[in-house]
């Protein structure tokens, strides 16, 4: 026997409980209709008698259940209780609210949806589960909430780790026509594929640290070198017939190879308030030229070695630059950068005055603080600029670097990140997204 929705404050929610209960119960027509009582007096025949003792019979066996669903508190609240249909519309006008209440139902619910967003860590089950609460709660309260409104509120606001499935799914789908189940499909396959990942990324751990750290029998006894010798754990392990995958000596694993010191120095500026320390990469085997200049996503800031570059310079900054052997670089000044890139001057802000450094560097962080866009993406870096689309574009090196080519000798006083050319034609290719000249022309024309 099916248990009868108890009804706990959320009119909504039961009533639409309540309504599925009866209609399976074939009951629903005595709140639709109510039953219709003959004025006394009048002659019924055989049949309409049998009709009237089913329909009160009926009316009895609703009230049963709405009695059992309401507890004494609100059975005491309702003053006509002649009849289900009655002890209905009843409950719908003292809980279910008026259209004032609706509305302001409806207002707080609508903001509460503009302003959810994914939490760190939350998964998709968790994240569609509180959309679509909120959802359903409008609908009740009048409001029309169709399935693509949801889709593009979700896509809006999933984590950072998303982004590419997101991007994915609007060039392989029409959004319009994506219901919410089968984004939510869609983006639990890759959560899940995620996790896999991840796990697969663990497992690789544990089999290092079983290795190096003495944690598996096979590794604490039986683990032997390259030349036979055996030991037990990390500290007895004798390393003389190791050989080096990098340099080919004997003596030392890879990750303790004193070449990856000659050849990449990692480079981190100390944080004065808080002491964290933030990454960016200098390469040494790069071409050492004043006009040379390196994206880098890992670097904290902007970085140059040249002094004549600088339009301006705050000689009163003071900084240190600490590298991955514990040498420490100077940082001289801080100021402005000026450069000339395809005819058109671009001054760059903030950037730190480093002599000792090797190559010129561009921090993406501090493009992104500054609001604009820099995308990876088929060996191209583009940077775009919110008003002027795309100013910066570099292809990848044979050693997957990202270099930007310019010309100091052009250089004329502008503002931050401002196209200055007097060249009107290059002025409006800027404007329309670097369309071609040709283009430009016919635009003219017509």
């Amino acid at each position: 026997m099916s248990q009868v929705p108890k009804f706990d404050g959320h009119y909504d929610y039961w009533s639409e409980l309540m309504e599925n209960f009866l209609r399976a119960k074939g009951l629903w027509g005595v709140i639709e209709r109510g039953i219709g009582e003959p004025i006394d007096g009048t002659l019924l025949n055989d049949n309409q008698r049998a009709l009237l003792e089913e329909g009160r019979t009926q009316n009895f066996q609703v009230k049963h259940y709405l009695f059992q669903a309401i507890d004494r508190s609100v059975f005491e609240q309702i003053l006509d209780r002649s009849s289900a249909k009655i002890i209905w519309e009843s409950l719908k006008k003292k809980f279910g609210g008026n259209e004032k209440v609706k509305k302001a139902t409806r207002n707080a619910l609508v903001r509460e949806f503009e302003l959810i967003e994914m939490s760190k860590g939350e998964t998709i089950d968790s994240y569609f589960g509180r959309v679509t609460s909120i959802a359903n709660k409008l609908r009740s309260n009048g409001a029309e909430m169709k399935d693509t409104l949801i889709v593009e509120k979700i896509m809006r606001t999933l984590n950072d780790k998303f982004t590419y499935i997101v991007v994915s799914i609007e060039e392989s789908h029409d959004v319009e026509d994506m219901t919410v189940d089968e984004l939510q499909s869609t983006l639990g396959l890759h959560e899940n594929k995620f996790k896999r990942a991840n796990k697969e990324e663990d497992d690789q751990i544990l089999q290092v640290e079983g290795r190096f750290g003495g944690k598996t029998s096979r590794e604490r006894g039986n683990y032997r070198g390259r030349g036979g010798s055996s030991g037990r754990g990390r500290n007895n392990f004798n390393k003389a017939s190791v050989e080096c995958y990098k340099c080919h000596n004997l003596g030392h694993f890879q990750y303790e190879c004193p070449r990856w010191k000659k050849e990449v120095n990692y480079a981190v500026a100390e944080e004065e308030k808080e002491g964290d320390l933030l990454l960016m990469a200098e390469v040494n085997d790069a071409i050492e030229k004043e006009d040379m200049w390196y994206i880098d996503s890992g670097c904290s800031n902007h970085m140059c070695r040249d002094e004549k570059l600088f339009v301006t310079l705050n000689k009163s900054f003071s900084h240190t630059v600490k590298l991955g052997n514990n040498d420490k670089l100077e940082v001289l000044d801080k100021g402005n950068v000026k450069f000339c890139i395809n005819g058109v001057s671009y001054t760059i802000s903030e950037v730190y005055f480093v002599p000792k450094l090797k190559n010129n560097l561009l921090s993406v962080g501090q493009f992104q603080d500054k609001g604009l866009t820099v995308l990876f993406k088929h060996g191209i870096c583009t940077i775009f600029h919110l008003a002027r689309g795309e100013i910066i574009r570099s292809s990848m090196s044979k050693n997957r670097m990202f270099v930007v080519s310019t010309d100091s000798k052009s250089v004329k006083e502008s503002e931050c990140m401002q196209v200055t050319t007097d060249d009107q034609a290059m002025l409006w290719h800027q404007r329309y997204g670097h369309l071609n000249f040709k283009g430009l022309k016919t635009l003219k024309d017509k």
